[in-house]
């Protein structure tokens, strides 16, 4: 593989000096997120962010997972060895440097300040997230010495570029790239106002030369208000120096200076973790990269960070600052790996491909922690692919896996996957202290105590698992990389919390290590857990804070007192008793009918070990009594004692919740060693009870009254949702405070196998006030509310703040989830009534969108490369590429939907999904995962391809036949509003119209949804198809005014005349010869001319041919499309003269003036023979003028060949050069020149030929090439220029490469080179040689 290299091209799309990078390497953008109701929290840059809390009160949007943390500044908080209970205080400078990397909350630095050789040297950490910048400040070093950063990887596969095409270097040593710079190096305003002194002209002569300078006039600024900057192109190049793969780039479009970043001044790279080098695009950009090469050279990545998160997290975690030490992270001894998982083609959302490959990369770099500060919302906890992958990477290889929360509080259960979820996973909750509130978000007066973020996600999960672990700091001012142009930054948020959680433990694992004690994530998080400080005072404070603040020194502590005992995880799983299903990890009495009566639960308690203990020596010896206890005796009950063994054991445990009040109850079933009390409880059953209100009183009214806050507090409500109740509408009233105030306002409620249903606000009062707001309720079940004032919102004011909230029920209750209309003529009829209140009932419906469903029509299964895509079990990853052809028929809006696998990325089995949309020029519209986005496609035909990974060959076997859907938003014109009716008729009578009507409890009401009327269905609709919409029993304001009304019908034009088509019998004979005529033109039209031999044949046959049927047009039509596609004709003015001849055959072998009397009659369409006849006359007018085309086209190449030839004769004349050059090029440029005028006694063939064109087709359609050229002959270059821009634009389909190369040919004769330089660089993106790589 030596001397060979790897060409490739790298588009790049800047808006700013700070993304100069490409599209699946793109930096830092903000963009709005698709997301209801967002609160204004983080980069705004992925729908799956769990958001992150800054200080000043940016709230976070909880719908999709992305980093769990945000940038702006805010206030609060406390800390320090008591829980941060400080009331005044003033920083130092010291502790004000301190405060921005918060290390005292956990008690890092007394551990640190007593063992200074355990900051975390011998430890390796993965980060799992945006991608880690090398240059960033704090990330070179180690403590000791060692590098920080061992490996950077970009999992996702987004900067994965295919370096498979092998070059060789040219005679002169070159090897030649496609990139050209680009530079925008002339005025356009200036070029206007020139061409305009020449467009004041008067003379009627110059009618033809003003237009065409008009033309060029309004191209020029056409450009200037549609300029698009694609950016500059990057070549690389891959080689094999004999040792290892190198990449070199050549970043001189990157630069100002023409001088700088050339190819040969690139310092060559190789795989990072090789010789740990990196490089930066350009001084401009100050972004940094790092390359890997994979697949035996023919995949080159290209890695840099999709947003500054992952460089924070990796900075709070180990950066080393010898000159500054109180803004180190955490362990600053060690060492990381930086797995980036946010795609840069998503904005930075995490792929399944990209959690694989990380965890692949972790266990491969044999590392001790992994930090992963992403999640969403799941609706099943602790399942799915990748956390059965996480649990093999814990339980067999001893990784530590640390995580984020969430930051969708304050409510309850909002904790995201994995870290809150996942019960192998140590879950992070976010913290600040007083210091910390002071010092990094600079509030005027800080909180009395610490306490956790108003945003931070709470507990329990929807199986009764605590969610939240532990908590830790969660802001900090850390490292950013290079691009930003700043050298740190302040975010916060639990993605802040996880890394220093992951800090404080990696100081733990140095420790172990360096006393020789064996290190087991089991008991590493049991330390941290029975050595943390609470928060709060109350039980179910466990729900927000885990088992509180965690203090590293107490942990180290713990773990060399306990060094001998097992090392074990005790797994739990409870039933209830007589049920063998559903199992939990906790026990969860939420919905009203659990918590007002008394249940009994089968605890089953399996100790689990690592899969590398010892049977004999670990498994046969375990043996533990236990003495259980309860939090609350009352309440729960257990038995006292069990006698636990390897095998397991179970016990009851019997919860009585009948006399407890309204609201939120935490109680507690764990177990002690009854011979060493001092480890705590070694397991923990979590208990959680909410009991609801019941809304007896009729209307359904709630008032929660005098409700008193102060900075941080939330106040919880539990209502029971009455029965046919759908929607609430709530008021709020503040009072009683000076500044402005801030709240959140949340509801959730949880349903099976479903997310949490989450309604979310945030409301400011600036002075007292009252909002309003509603939202949507699920009749029967508990909504939990919660309303908190910010944790900073108030400071320095020591005014409380009193809220009365009132809440009303409403609802109208329907016989049907879904309406599903058949097709058929038949209304489907609807029973309403209003159970808990008077309501109005105004129905009405709206069909919007299209589903269109399509089956792949090529299914390719294929192993990966071992290099990434080998697990550590040692099973080989398996890619399934599924490819889906769909047409539109007009530009329009359409999403890929398909029902297995959309909107699960943790809590499904499967491994990884990515689609990608591209045109036939292979250029790439849209690109999506999991949460399909809707792209706008022009008109034309796309081909989709799904890529699927699994290791399992079977499952995906299963799905080669894979059912997707194009989901199409209609245009306002093509949305179907339904009508409803009192009367089964309705529909087809028209009568009996129902509109709104008044429901009274305990009366139902029945009424018809009509079908959609066939004329009103949308013409794109292919057989198939799907329209749905929405539904809804109260007056949407959306519909407005137009509500009912039909689409305008285009009046029918009169009818001028009908040709009567002559009856015509043929013989069975004639009929055969036909019949036999036909096949052998068909014959004739699939032989192959690629050879000398095979075009001799067809010659020969044609000929033979055409003396049997002399005056056959089909026949001639196919003799001159034979022609036309010949190849590699070395003489082209002969060639194209055979062409010309060719064509006129065709043309003189049809009847144009019999033919021009049929089309200037109209034909009836209910006669058969006349469709018929109409048919065959269409045929002959497109053979017609595909003829004239064709030989206009051989016409203008015989002209330019000629034109040529004439000037190269000029060119090698030896005697009387000036002379004979003068007069050859003047020939030349006359026969260029050629007008619609004769040229002596010879008529304008082409002009001739152009205006019979004219007279049968509209020139400025598919055969405007034809028009372009006549421009051009006539020296019209911005009229032609216009010509081109019509053709390209009007269409509506991806152009044909052909046009834009015409285009720039017109550019170049113009004179224009910003322009041409412009479009070649845009060629690069409008038809790039190869898809990308998934």
């Amino acid at each position: 593989m030596q001397n060979q290299g790897f060409l490739c091209e790298l588009s790049i799309i800047p808006s700013s000096p700070r993304s100069l990078l490409p599209p699946h390497l793109s930096l830092f953008r903000r963009r709005p997120t698709r997301t209801r109701n967002p609160r204004d929290r983080e980069w705004r840059r992925s729908r799956r962010r769990t958001g992150g809390s800054s200080g000043g009160g940016c709230g976070g949007v909880r719908f999709r997972s992305m980093p769990c943390s945000l940038v702006c500044g805010g206030g609060g908080g406390g800390g320090g060895e008591d829980n941060g209970s400080v009331r005044k205080f003033k920083l130092s400078e010291s502790t004000f440097l301190a405060s921005l990397m918060p290390k005292k909350e956990i008690g890092a630095d007394r551990f640190l300040e007593a063992h200074p050789n355990f900051d975390g040297r011998g430890v390796i950490i993965a980060i799992f997230d945006s991608g880690v910048d090398p240059a960033a400040a704090g990330l070179q070093v180690t403590s000791d010495g060692k590098p920080k950063i061992l490996d950077v990887i970009d999992c996702t596969g987004s900067g994965d570029i295919d370096t498979s095409k092998v070059v060789k270097a040219e005679a002169d040593g070159c090897i030649r790239g496609a990139s050209v710079q680009f530079s925008l190096d002339i005025s356009v305003d200036v070029l206007i106002f020139c061409l305009q002194k020449h467009i004041k002209a008067e003379d009627i002569s110059l009618k033809k030369i003003r237009e065409d300078l008009q033309n060029r006039v309004d191209y020029l600024r056409k450009q200037a208000e549609s300029y698009d900057d694609k950016g500059p192109v990057i070549d690389a190049v891959v080689w094999h120096d004999g040792e290892v793969w190198r990449v070199a780039l050549d970043t001189q479009s990157l630069e100002d200076d023409p001088d700088s970043g050339k190819l040969a001044d690139f310092t060559p790279l190789t795989n990072f973790r090789i010789e740990r080098k990196y490089g930066v695009f350009s001084k401009l950009d100050a972004c940094t990269c790092v390359v890997n090469v994979y697949d035996e050279g023919n995949v080159l990545s290209i890695v840099t960070d999709s947003s500054p998160h992952g460089t924070h997290v990796a900075g709070i975690a180990s950066a080393f600052h010898p000159k500054e030490p109180l803004l180190n992270g955490v362990a600053p001894g060690a060492q990381l790996i930086s797995c980036k998982i946010g795609d840069s083609r998503l904005g930075s959302m995490e792929t399944g491909t990209g959690l694989t490959r990380a965890l692949v990369a972790a266990v491969e770099h044999k590392c001790d922690l992994i930090n992963m500060s992403y999640g969403e919302p799941t609706l099943l906890p602790d399942y799915g692919r990748f956390v059965d992958l996480v649990n093999e990477a814990v339980n067999k290889h001893h990784l530590i896996f640390v995580s984020s929360a969430g930051n969708s509080g304050p409510a309850l259960s909002t904790v995201g996957a994995p870290g809150g979820t996942t019960s192998t996973i140590i879950g992070v909750g976010a913290y600040v202290s007083p210091e910390m509130a002071v010092g990094a978000h600079s509030v005027v007066e800080p909180p009395s105590e610490g306490i956790e973020y108003t945003w931070s996600s709470r507990g329990p999960t929807a199986d009764g698992d605590v969610g939240v672990s532990i908590s830790a700091p969660g802001g900090a001012v850390a490292p950013v990389p290079t691009w930003t142009l700043q050298r740190r930054m302040l975010m916060n948020g639990t993605s802040m919390a996880s890394p220093s959680a992951c800090g404080g433990i990696a100081l733990l694992v140095s420790a172990l290590k360096a006393e020789g004690i064996p290190v087991s994530p089991y008991c590493v998080r049991k330390a941290l857990e029975n050595t943390s400080v609470p928060i709060g005072n109350l039980p179910e404070d466990k729900l927000s804070t885990g088992e509180g603040l965690m203090q590293v020194d107490k942990a180290h502590e713990y773990l060399k007192q306990s060094k001998n005992t097992p090392a074990v995880w005790y797994q739990i799983k409870i039933v209830r008793s007589g049920k063998s299903t559903p199992v939990s990890r906790g026990i969860y009495l939420r919905e009203p009918s659990a918590s007002q009566q008394c249940s009994e639960w089968t605890v089953q308690v399996e100790p689990k070990f690592h899969e590398d203990a010892s049977n004999l020596d670990e498994l046969v010896p375990f043996e533990e009594c236990i003495e259980l206890r309860s939090s609350d005796q009352a309440v729960v009950s257990a038995p006292e004692y069990l006698l636990l063994t390897n095998n397991g054991r179970s016990f009851n445990v019997v919860v009585n919740p009948t006399n407890l009040s309204e609201g939120l109850h935490y109680y507690e079933v764990y177990g002690i060693d009854c011979k060493a009390p001092w480890r705590g409880p070694l397991f923990r059953v979590p208990i959680t009870v909410t009991k609801p209100k019941a809304v007896i009183n009729r209307p359904p009214l709630v008032t929660f009254s005098k409700m008193s806050f102060i900075p941080g507090r939330i106040e919880r409500r539990f209502l029971e949702v009455p029965l046919g109740a759908t929607w609430v509408e709530a008021t709020m009233q503040a009072s009683g405070f000076d500044t402005s105030r801030r709240f959140f306002v949340d509801t959730v409620q949880l349903c099976p196998l479903k997310r949490p249903i989450k309604w979310e606000s945030v409301v400011t009062f600036s002075s007292p006030s009252v909002k309003t707001f509603s939202f949507p309720v699920v009749a029967g079940q508990t909504v939990e509310l919660a309303i908190a004032q910010f944790w900073s919102s108030g400071m320095g004011s020591h005014e409380t703040t009193i809220v009365d909230f009132e809440i009303a029920f409403h609802g109208i209750n329907i016989d049907k989830e879904e309406v599903l209309l058949d097709g058929s003529e038949a209304p489907i009829r609807i029973d309403a009534e209003a159970l808990v209140t008077s309501e109005k009932l105004a129905p009405a419906a709206v069909l919007n969108k299209v589903r269109i469903p399509y089956r792949p029509v090529e299914a390719r299964l294929s192993t990966l490369a071992a290099d990434r895509d080998k697990l550590p079990s040692g099973k080989q990853i398996l890619a399934l590429k599924l490819t889906y052809k769909f047409k539109l028929e007009d530009g329009a809006e359409v999403k890929p939907y398909i029902p297995l696998l959309n909107d699960r990325i943790y809590d499904t089995k499967f491994e990884s999904q990515f689609y990608m949309i591209y045109d036939p020029n292979k250029r790439v519209h849209a690109m999506g995962d999991v949460y399909p986005n809707s792209s706008k496609l022009p008109k034309g035909e796309y081909n989709l391809q799904l890529y699927l990974r699994h290791d399992n060959v079977q499952y995906l076997e299963k799905l080669k036949q894979l059912v997707l859907f194009i989901e199409r938003n209609l245009e306002e014109k093509d949305v179907v509003r339904l009508s409803f009716f009192s009367q089964p008729d309705g529909p087809v009578m028209g009568n009996g119209s129902f509109k709104s009507s008044v429901l009274v409890p305990g009366k139902k009401e029945a009424f018809y949804v009509g079908p959609p009327s066939k004329d009103k269905l949308p013409k794109s609709c292919q057989q198939g198809s799907v329209l749905f919409g929405a539904i809804s029993y109260g007056k949407l304001s959306y519909l407005g005014d137009g509500e009912g009304k039909n689409p305008l019908k285009n009046p029918l034009d009169e009818d001028k005349g009908k040709s009567s088509p002559p009856t015509c019998t043929k013989s069975v004979s004639e009929r055969i010869e036909e019949e036999v005529r036909d096949a052998k033109i068909k014959v004739l039209a699939s032989l192959k001319q690629d050879t000398e031999e095979e075009r001799s044949e067809w010659e020969q046959l044609s000929l033979t041919l055409k003396s049997e049927y002399p005056d056959n047009t089909p026949l001639l039509s196919k003799i001159l499309e034979g022609l036309v596609s010949q190849s590699n004709v070395e003489d082209r003015i002969s060639h194209n003269e055979k062409i010309i001849e060719a064509a006129n055959e065709v043309i003189d072998s049809i009847d144009k003036e019999e033919l021009a009397k049929f089309f200037a009659l109209k034909s009836d369409p209910e006669d058969e023979e006349a469709e018929k006849l109409k048919k065959k006359m269409e045929t002959t007018r497109d053979q017609l003028v595909e003829a004239l085309y064709l030989k206009g086209l051989a016409l203008a190449e015989i002209e330019s060949l000629e034109a040529e030839k004439s000037k190269d004769v000029a060119a090698s004349e030896t005697k009387d050069a000036d002379k004979t050059a003068d007069r050859e090029t003047k020939d030349a440029d006359k026969t260029a020149d050629r007008s619609e005028q004769d040229f002596g006694d010879q008529p304008d063939l082409f002009e001739e030929n152009f205006k019979e064109l004219k007279k049968w087709v509209d020139v400025k359609s598919k055969y405007g090439t034809l028009l372009v050229i006549r421009e051009r002959r006539s020296r019209r270059l911005g009229t032609a220029l216009k010509v081109v821009n019509d053709l390209i634009h009007d269409n509506g389909e991806p152009p044909k490469k052909k046009l834009y190369e015409l285009k720039i040919s017109l550019l170049e004769e113009i004179g224009w080179n910003h322009a041409v330089k412009y479009e070649k660089e845009w060629m690069h993106v409008r038809f790039p040689a190869n898809l990308p790589l998934f």
